[in-house]
């Protein structure tokens, strides 16, 4: 299985799922030193493969797509970020903003699923992008990069079915311990995340390892072009 976004988080707990039920696992990022702790970390029954790539950069993909497995099951898209905040500056700085936005996190799904769709096992591949409740509930360049997601997954389950395969979204909430507000969340402000669910607690980044997991699994093999909400209940279903 190839997950982008490996290293740290939320990537870097959907890597080490799959690694610890045997799977032949390779993590794709920017940074090469953070892949491989996180590969060495993380290793099964078989080595955890590191392929330092931008995947917003075509030639980029393109130069790494031979360091990638000749064959993928599960295809997982965790690469991206928010971009910090917006610009108060004028209409250049808010277009950078936004395209800035849109590149870390959506031109890296679109590109790599179209490297690797030749490879995507036939029938029983899976392609499980992590969007973000942001999608739901508005959030500026972010949530509309993140609902753009949701809009590409409708597309991608579409050319995917006849071959056998799936493709489907997992939208987290705020998921404690990856850096979602800038950097680590103090008391406070854990406290009010919680307060925001339902269940009462926020999300680890095992929990969303479980839903990516579940998606990939061939006992999900009849759902497809969906998103599974794992939000606590912080955004009902729409």
């Amino acid at each position: 299985m190839v997950v982008s976004g490996g290293g740290i988080g939320i990537g870097r707990a959907v890597a080490e799922r799959f690694a610890r039920q045997g799977d032949r696992v390779t993590v794709l990022g920017r940074r090469a030193e953070v892949l491989r702790a996180a590969a060495r970390e993380i290793e099964g029954a078989h080595p955890v493969r590191a392929v330092a790539v931008d995947l917003s950069v075509p030639a980029e993909v393109e130069r790494a797509r031979d360091d990638l497995p000749a064959e993928v099951d599960v295809l997982v898209h965790n690469a991206g970020g928010r971009g910090g905040p917006a610009p108060a500056g004028g209409l250049k700085e808010v277009a950078e903003h936004w395209r800035r936005v849109f590149d870390s996190n959506v031109m890296p799904a679109v590109l790599l699923t179209e490297a690797l769709l030749p490879r995507l096992a036939r029938p029983g591949g899976r392609v499980v992008t992590v969007g973000s409740a942001a999608a739901l509930r508005g959030g500026g360049a972010y949530g509309a990069a993140k609902a753009a997601l949701l809009a590409w997954n409708h597309t991608l389950a579409r050319q995917l079915g006849p071959r056998g395969a799936t493709a489907n979204v997992v939208v987290p909430g705020f998921v404690a311990g990856t850096g979602f507000s800038g950097g680590p969340a103090d008391e406070a402000e854990l406290a009010g995340r919680r307060a925001r669910t339902l269940v009462g607690d926020v999300g680890e980044p095992a929990d969303i390892a479980e839903a990516v997991a579940f998606l990939a699994s061939p006992e999900a093999r009849h759902i497809t072009g969906e998103f599974l909400d794992s939000n606590g209940g912080a955004v009902l279903g729409r």
